[in-house]
């Protein structure tokens, strides 16, 4: 496990993979491959979210749980599912609530790497799950590593926006300065609870709004109409 292609994130993050727990997280998947277990995303998306975010270019940091479990979705970025497969249930709501905040139309894909190409971070807690097993890698060690990623990013960057959704979210999120940075709350965005708060709570207007305020460039939402299948 190295940072290779994600050198602004290298010099906060080079001590944490010779730490005692990211040996025993990279011995634990070392065994699950061993014992011929699919593990999603592929190992070279495992920082994509690092390496398409650069940290001196954060400005908006979504939090996810764990990687989708079925083949060919995941790819290293929270939501984000590759070009050519089916728009998940959490993603369609978001989009629902695009276009309620903001009027953008639902585009026909859930490939987000152009949020992550302009600043936002697209962050799971855990980075890695076992193919058709949910959660399966929970408890493991990545959970401490994110935690990291979301320190370094409360004390580096100023005026980020936090859209913590969901109350996992709102915890792994608890120590973020609320006087140097923006955090947004609201249920989780899935079919579940997204109409509990989620669907109207104009999230993408506010940390527009926010990044301006600032002097910092807004996020432009409209994702691609096309993207090519990877």
């Amino acid at each position: 496990m190295v940072l290779d292609n994600a050198p602004s994130w290298q010099p906060a993050l080079k001590d944490e993979f010779s730490a005692p727990y990211m040996q025993e997280l990279k011995q634990f998947l070392q065994a699950e491959k061993a014992n011929h277990k699919v593990i999603y995303p592929n190992s070279s998306n495992w920082f994509h979210a690092l390496e398409t975010t650069p940290l001196n270019q954060v400005k908006v940091v979504i939090l996810g749980q764990d990687p989708y479990h079925q083949p060919g979705q995941a790819h290293g970025l929270c939501f984000s599912v590759k070009p050519g497969v089916k728009t998940p249930p959490s993603l369609v709501n978001i989009y629902k609530e695009l276009d309620k905040d903001l009027g953008i139309k639902p585009v026909n894909h859930g490939y987000l790497e152009s949020w992550a190409k302009q600043g936002v971070l697209l962050l799971n807690a855990v980075l890695t799950v076992e193919e058709s097993n949910a959660n399966a890698h929970q408890g493991k060690g990545w959970e401490q590593f994110t935690d990291k990623i979301i320190s370094i990013v409360n004390e580096q960057c100023n005026h980020v926006v936090f859209m913590l959704w969901g109350s996992y979210a709102q915890k792994k999120g608890s120590a973020i300065d609320p006087q140097k940075h923006l955090i947004l709350k609201a249920p989780h965005p899935s079919p579940l609870s997204a109409y509990r708060g989620f669907l109207g709570c104009q999230h993408f207007s506010q940390a527009n709004a926010y990044l301006q305020q600032h002097g910092t460039a807004a996020i432009n939402w409209q994702l691609p109409e096309h993207v090519d299948s990877e």
